[in-house]
Formats: C-alpha cells, structure tokens, sequence
C-alpha cells in the first residue's frame, strides 16, 4: 500500500496522511486504531471507520508526552484477504513546555537590556557627577 505519514502540528494536533493501496480495485475504505502510552498503563483509541477516498485524517488533540501508535488498515471486499497495517509511532512535544521555554526566553532577554542601561547609568553617574574635575578648585 501506500506509505503512512503523521504530521505533528504546532497546535498540538496531529495530520495523517497516506497514499491509496494498489491495487485498488475491490477497496471498501480503512480501519484507523490506535493506543497511546500513559504514564502507567497503555489506553487503546476507538477504532475509527474511513471511506475508500479517504487520503488524511485530522487526530485534533494529542497529549503531549505521549507515544502514540497508529495503524490504518485497508478494508477490501472478500474474498480478498487484507493487507498487513501500516503503522506510524510519535511523540508530541508538550504544549506547555514550548510556551514556558519562549516565555523565560522573553523574561531572560528584558532583563539583560535592563542590566545594561543599569551599567550604563553607573558609569556615566560615575563619569559626570563624581569626576575630580567638577569639584571646587583648592584656593592656596
């Protein structure tokens, strides 16, 4: 069949997509399972039922931090036996994590600007206000 690809997204969702089986004369659409891996045990998805055009499937919410594994299946009419799954396995990246990173990027950089105009104001309060030429000529 054709190659089965997931697609991560930015949002947290996950785009699979896949190329139709050859031959595909006799196809009746595909069966889509999945299991993710909890922190403790492994949860089973519900079995998703696609049509025979069917090329992409949109998951809308993954977890982060989960390793999912997902197998179309190819559904043809008997007396053709099915074709073995394809299967695809990923991880996606904690939503949370990625704005904590850019979020103490952020906090990171404004403390530094703020650093340097406070070294700033110290040399030049040091430089003009403290300089030995400012202060009152000692009379003899």
């Amino acid at each position: 069949g054709g190659a089965l690809v997931a697609n991560v997204l930015r949002n947290g969702s996950v785009l699979l997509q896949w190329a139709p089986p050859r031959p595909a004369a006799g196809l009746r659409g595909f069966a889509l399972n999945c299991s993710w891996d909890g922190t403790y045990t492994r949860f089973p998805c519900d079995s998703v039922e696609l049509g025979a055009a069917c090329r992409d499937y949109l998951l809308p919410e993954a977890h982060g931090s989960v390793r999912y594994r997902l197998c179309l299946q190819p559904r043809y009419a008997p007396p053709r036996p099915p074709p073995p799954a394809q299967c695809v396995e990923f991880r996606v990246e904690p939503a949370a994590m990625r704005d904590i990173v850019v979020a103490m990027t952020a906090v990171g950089g404004s403390i530094c600007v703020m650093l340097v105009f406070i070294c700033l104001l110290v040399a030049y309060i040091t430089e003009n206000l403290m300089s030995p030429a400012l202060a009152a000529p000692r009379r003899a």
